[in-house]
């Protein structure tokens, strides 16, 4: 499995914005990707920002490649995303996941 790791922010007064795009418009377009796994969404104040984690899973680089194109690393960002959020990265991060533990 992969963890496909992006992070954007924005400000307190808009912090309500990008959650809701998340919901609403990102999980249903990646639950219909072949070889999407599931999403985790975590929010972190830092600094007066509010800073968005996203981690996406996936079964291989190659599904990853069918969701990003050619270039996997370049951050896949919706208008509506770009419009919620103040910044955000460029590109993403991959991590081949070697033991995950769930209780």
């Amino acid at each position: 499995m992969i963890v496909r790791s992006w992070s954007g922010h924005t400000t307190p007064d808009r912090e309500a914005d990008y959650p809701v795009h998340f919901h609403h418009n990102v999980l249903p377009a990646l639950r219909g990707i072949d070889g999407f796994l599931g999403a985790t969404l975590l929010r972190e104040l830092i600094d007066g920002a509010v800073v968005y984690q996203v981690l996406t899973r996936w079964r291989d680089m190659e599904d990853i490649r069918g969701f990003a194109g050619h270039h996997p690393s370049r951050a896949v960002v919706e208008p509506e995303a770009v419009a919620a959020l103040v910044g955000f990265d460029k590109t993403v991060r991959h991590y081949v996941v070697v033991e995950e533990v769930q209780y």
